[in-house]
């Protein structure tokens, strides 16, 4: 490895660092509770199952493991969150230079996703849209693994179909990459017939099947609870044939107005729009359909069910964007004029943790300033004057019931909204505030 690469990978590996210190400090120094998606996730970690009422167990799964492990220490879930956003960049990285055999090519397309605020600001709250990016990335890394080569490797099978069941089990918006890549494998074959048909494509399918039945029965014992939650997020239960025209065209302003950022500094990079697309470049034709066709099935959506696609769920979907772009233009980028786009990199980079620390030390009303944890001291006080064992279950809503089952030096486990049938079952419990604990 010559001094100049070893350099690069030294720059990579300081701007991660750089992103887990800053994204684990900020918010742990100047928010006094978690926020709520991540109090949420512990409260089903406190009591794992294959799903919950609004998402499948993804994102509580590891919370809990980093529970297990820190115990009721907020920087730790911040810090989760950073390793997740990491993970994620570490294989763009590693992907771009696959497709660049650059390596500073590789970094910039790495670097520049911190214009777009899914992968800086909104972060520190780890939720299913931050639990799937590593998976996304590993997908696309795999996929490119099979997709590059004319021997497909079995382990990268089995990598696909584990990662690609992980990511589908953090949220079921992840099906939008896994659609996009069975179908340029199937253009690949069956349209150009570039690439033979393998019997080992079905092994990543299989993977996928056999880790998802455990899910699959969950949801079948509870009603698809968590399929008709997301529905009922969509806005599918309003009518009205303006929908299908309203919501398509809002989520294409949001989305314009979230990259904005981002064309700058591509702006600032090369100055000149000007590019060809060779739809017989095998590496443009990957990279359109990881990164186009995604979106493009997800606005299909909108338009065809007149469904609501909020901002947020677009999280991972433009984690290639960089490497996309950087390829599109690569023939007008300049590699010894990059001031001004580092500079452009450098105003971003920095100006994001500081509008999170102003609006967190500013604004006292978030639920990030919920008292949580003197709360649960009051409560521990007023279950000790009447029970001199431990609380071992909290019902109630998330947030609330959440923070108690976090703050509680007991981590009692959450039941769920007013089981009646635990505390039917309990001779020991309280109600306080719509939240009730006990022993069982």
């Amino acid at each position: 490895m010559n001094v100049l690469n070893r350099n690069i990978y030294n720059i990579f590996f300081i701007f991660a660092l750089a992103h887990i210190i800053i994204w684990t400090v900020i918010p742990a120094i100047t928010n006094k509770n978690l926020p709520l998606d991540v109090i949420e996730a512990l409260a089903w970690g406190s009591n794992l199952d294959w799903g919950f009422n609004k998402h499948p167990p993804g994102s509580a799964f590891f919370p809990e493991v980093f529970y297990q492990i820190f115990g009721a220490q907020d920087w730790a879930f911040y810090l989760l969150s950073s390793i997740f956003v990491v993970i994620a960049f570490t294989y763009v990285f590693k992907f771009a230079f696959e497709i660049f055999g650059n390596l500073k090519l590789s970094l910039i397309s790495v670097i520049i996703l911190e214009s777009i605020y899914f992968y800086n600001f909104t972060t520190p709250e780890f939720n299913v849209n931050v639990c799937q990016l590593p998976f996304w990335s590993l997908v696309v890394y795999y996929s490119w693994k099979i997709y590059n080569t004319n021997k497909i490797r079995f382990f990268d099978c089995i990598l696909i179909g584990l990662f690609g069941a992980i990511g589908f089990l953090s949220k079921y918006l992840f099906v939008y990459l896994l659609i996009s890549v069975i179908l340029l494998f199937s253009y690949l074959i069956f349209v150009k017939k570039i690439k033979k048909f393998d019997f080992k494509y079905f092994i990543a399918i299989e993977v996928f099947i056999v880790l998802m039945i455990p899910h699959i029965v969950w949801l079948f014992n509870n009603d698809f609870i968590t399929v008709i939650y997301g529905l009922k997020r969509t806005g599918l239960e309003e009518t009205g044939i303006l929908n299908h025209i309203k919501y398509p065209l809002t989520l294409l302003l949001k989305q314009l107005g979230t990259l904005i950022p981002f064309f700058f500094l591509i702006w600032l990079l090369i100055k000149k729009f000007k590019f060809q697309i060779n739809l017989k470049d095998k590496k443009t034709i990957f990279l359109l359909f990881i990164n186009i066709l995604p979106i493009f099935l997800i606005f299909l959506t909108s338009l065809i069910m007149g469904s609501k696609i909020r901002t947020m769920w677009m999280t991972p979907f433009y984690l290639f964007f960089g490497v996309l772009f950087i390829y599109l233009f690569k023939s007008q980028i300049n590699l010894k004029k990059l001031q001004p786009f580092l500079y452009g990199f450098l105003f971003l980079f920095f100006l994001s943790p500081l509008l999170y620390f102003y609006i967190s030390i500013s604004q006292t009303d978030k639920r990030t300033d919920y008292p949580g944890k003197e709360i649960a001291a009051k409560v521990q006080i007023v279950w000790d004057q009447d029970f001199d064992k431990e609380i071992e279950f909290v019902t109630g809503d998330e947030w609330k019931a959440g923070n108690l089952s976090y703050h509680l030096k007991s981590r009692p486990k959450w039941e769920g909204f007013n089981n009646n049938t635990i505390l039917n079952k309990s001779s020991q419990f309280i109600c306080v505030d719509d939240v009730c604990l006990g022993r069982y």
